[in-house]
């Protein structure tokens, strides 16, 4: 089939399934399906999403506000500087890539076209488990989660109630329900669904940083020169970088959009917009709620002390602030709500990414996990193996909540190291020049025929950005390996390491032993 010709079957069969209303027009000239077919994708997922809905997708994955937890106070400023500007840059960065090829498999897509043809398939595929492990353990580590908040609450209204692991799991299993139940049942209502959310998610600001500020005890500015050393590390600077990861679980999550590429209309420019317009909504309410927790803070040790009891300091901050028991219950209810509907967006991007790398034959099972629902066109196997990932990994809670922690921890060192990947190719292409500028030509995988997307930094902005994106996603892959306090015992240990390390040794070892007579990179479903 030529590429013309393939271009205009694909188009009249797409336009006229299900009823469903031709592909918008994308800025560049293409439509999106036609985006696809020049990556060698065949269209067949419904594109029910537009910018405001995407967009709130984005911010609702991310939480950031909600997600701001008590740490030392100068540390959890600074920190969360650090960490939102480090990943401004990195996503200015995905941004590009997302815009020059937008499909849902997302990083190991990337580097597959961009990494050197002797190891193309093999960087590609463990970019690609690395990515469905981090994304897999984010949807579980989500739900847990928001289950302990939940029955943090319970203990602030019922001091005492002593929850009991099986409690636990059910609250856990009640989050995830909630979640595949939107995503399945009312898969068809997911773009509308998003878009209330985000409404609820800046609303849910305002409701809980007003009464926290305006009733709650005032400290001074010696926040931003306050540094705790809880950990007893030796110096306060080594204190300051190991906790350097900590806020990144704020902003954790925005490639979800990425892997939702092809359900997205406009996909090459408003996934761009999208990822840098949620990062800066996000970024920016994330801040003033970390100002207005630590300028009221209050009693400092009676919010540490509440890891204890109620499992997060902010429990203890609200109670402080509104002096009501029942008023800091509505405020973290919101965050609860929040949270669950955060889950719900986190589910479908680690189906559509596991769902991604099925097609391309690249998991047990491939074809029947590449399958669509005929009725609605939404990826239900792989929804249906991410929940029973997490309800596995929920049973875990039986024998040590630490247990589940460590291996949920493997979320930042997954989805970093496929960020670094990514970035690293492509700052390697950029340099050597081989990158073409943006045009309608049909491309394939091929480095002779790389061009950029329709939204891309002008140099010499995009190769320093590039640069610093890099350089801050090894640091924070350093510091995530550390433990959080000494002496390190088994139970202070920070157990992530190994999980990536045996993620990434499973992933290799499997290539060559079997993966890499079936998995040849993105499969070109259309020959061009």
């Amino acid at each position: 089939m030529s590429a013309v010709k393939g271009l205009e079957l694909t188009n009249r069969s797409t336009n006229s399934r299900d009823g469903h209303e031709p592909a918008r027009s994308s800025v560049n000239g293409l439509s999106d399906d036609q985006e696809l077919i020049r990556l060698g994708k065949r269209p067949i997922l419904k594109r029910n999403f537009g910018f405001m809905s995407i967009l709130g997708f984005s911010c609702t994955v991310l939480i950031t506000w909600e997600g701001v937890l008590v740490g030392g106070p100068a540390g959890v400023i600074w920190d969360f500087l650090i960490v939102w500007t480090g990943t401004c840059s990195t996503f200015a960065t995905i941004a590009e890539l997302a815009s020059m090829a937008p499909t849902a498999g997302g990083q190991y897509h990337w580097v597959a076209m961009l990494a050197p043809y002797s190891v193309r398939n093999f960087l590609a595929y463990v970019t690609a488990w690395v990515t469905v492990a981090g994304w897999q353990a984010l949807s579980a580590s989500s739900a847990y989660l928001i289950g302990t908040i939940i029955e943090g609450l319970i203990i602030l209204t019922h001091p005492n109630y002593a929850p009991k692991p099986w409690q636990t799991i059910l609250f856990f299993w009640a989050v995830v329900c909630f979640a595949v139940f939107i995503n399945t049942v009312t898969s068809r209502a997911l773009a509308n669904f998003e878009g209330v959310i985000l409404v609820l998610h800046l609303f849910g600001f305002f409701a809980v940083l007003i009464p926290l500020v305006y009733f709650g005890p005032h400290s001074n500015a010696s926040v931003f020169v306050e540094f705790l050393n809880e950990g007893h590390w030796p110096t306060q600077a080594l204190s300051f970088f190991v906790g350097l990861p900590a806020p990144v679980f704020c902003l954790l999550g925005a490639d979800s959009a990425v892997h939702m590429s092809e359900e997205i209309q406009r996909a090459s420019v408003v996934v761009p917009q999208a990822l840098m317009l949620s990062l800066v909504i996000n970024g920016v309410l994330g801040f003033a709620m970390i100002l207005a927790l630590m300028l009221c803070i209050g009693d400092v040790e009676a919010a540490l002390g509440a890891i204890k009891t109620l499992g997060y300091p902010f429990l203890e901050i609200f109670v402080q602030a509104v002096n009501s028991v029942t008023g800091a219950c509505l405020m973290a209810g919101l965050i609860v709500a929040l949270g669950i509907c955060s889950t719900v967006g986190g589910f479908a991007a680690a189906s559509r990414m596991l769902w991604s790398l099925s097609r391309d034959r690249g998991t047990p099972f491939w074809k029947v996990l590449s399958r669509l629902d005929a009725r609605t066109s939404i990826p239900i196997y792989t929804i249906g193996v991410t929940t029973f990932i997490s309800m596995l990994l929920s049973l875990i809670i039986l024998g040590s909540s630490l247990a589940l922690v460590n291996i949920t921890s493997l979320t930042v060192a997954g989805l970093y190291s496929s960020y670094l990947l990514s970035t690293g190719m492509l700052l390697w292409r950029r340099t050597t020049g081989v990158i073409k500028p943006h045009s309608d030509a049909i491309t394939d995988l091929g480095t002779s025929q790389l061009c950029w997307g329709p939204w891309r930094i002008p140099e010499p902005f995009g190769t320093f950005n590039n640069v610093i994106a890099c350089l801050y996603l090894v640091l924070i892959l350093f510091w995530s390996f550390w433990p959080q306090e000494t002496p390190v015992t088994p139970s202070t240990m920070n157990f992530s390491v190994l999980v990536f390390g045996g993620t990434v040794l499973f992933s290799g070892v499997w290539y060559f032993l079997r993966a890499r007579k079936h998995f040849n990179g993105p499969v070109m479903e259309i020959e061009l």
